[in-house]
């Protein structure tokens, strides 16, 4: 957890804070809106959204790993941002329905076991005509497939080798990437939910995808 975002910056080339400025500016919140991140991590995006939803809104930091969700709320709190950190399980979430006008996950969405049950909780929490956010990883144009295969099996897990003593999480991200829903793929999952308007911008050839899914 301690080096997630220095892994996040050597892995991306410092992409990543780009993919969620985008993120940011997609969600086009408001002030006094309430907001669910999960698996929030670090809370880079808690922290956007909260100053776009400012001291009248809500952002609820939420993730199932207590060792992150112990790193972003030191990290919020240092940077002098208060907001409720929440210990949950994006498939069984312990919100009333129709609680948020925003729900986003960035790059956790890979990781749930039930993909389908998590985003028919996601719909469930949002009020109606409420938006869901989802960056992820997602499949790259097909000129760079072998160069981007090449990178993410040879020198990821060596990166998380020197940088976090860790190549084994690194080679299941490669892993894991490859197991996940393609972009239109994706997209079909989020219509079966529940979102009765789905859509997505693909970011640097598809390296990540960013799902704007609308509950109507």
């Amino acid at each position: 957890a301690p080096k997630y975002d220095l892994m996040n910056d050597l892995m991306s080339g410092g992409l990543h804070r780009a993919w969620k400025a985008y993120a940011v500016l997609v969600a086009d919140l408001q002030a006094g809106q309430r907001v669910l991140d999960i698996a929030s991590g670090t809370g880079d995006l808690a922290r956007a959204f909260a100053r776009k939803v400012g001291p009248t809104g809500q952002v609820v930091h939420s993730d199932i790993n207590l060792s992150m969700l112990g790193e972003g709320r030191d990290r919020l709190l240092d940077q002098g941002v208060i907001l409720p950190s929440v210990a949950c399980d994006a498939e069984k979430l312990p919100f009333a329905s129709d609680s948020f006008d925003l729900v986003s996950v960035a790059f956790g969405l890979r990781n749930m076991t039930h993909k389908d049950r998590a985003l028919q909780e996601m719909c469930r929490v949002l009020k109606p005509g409420g938006k869901l956010l989802v960056l992820e990883f997602s499949r790259v144009a097909a000129p760079l497939q072998k160069a981007y295969d090449w990178y993410s099996f040879r020198i990821l897990p060596k990166l998380g080798q020197w940088v976090a003593g860790d190549a084994d999480s690194y080679r299941y991200l490669a892993e894991s990437i490859r197991m996940h829903p393609d972009q239109e793929t994706l997209r079909g999952m989020m219509r079966d939910a529940g979102f009765g308007h789905v859509d997505y911008h693909n970011l640097t050839a598809g390296v990540v995808a960013l799902h704007v899914g609308i509950k109507c």
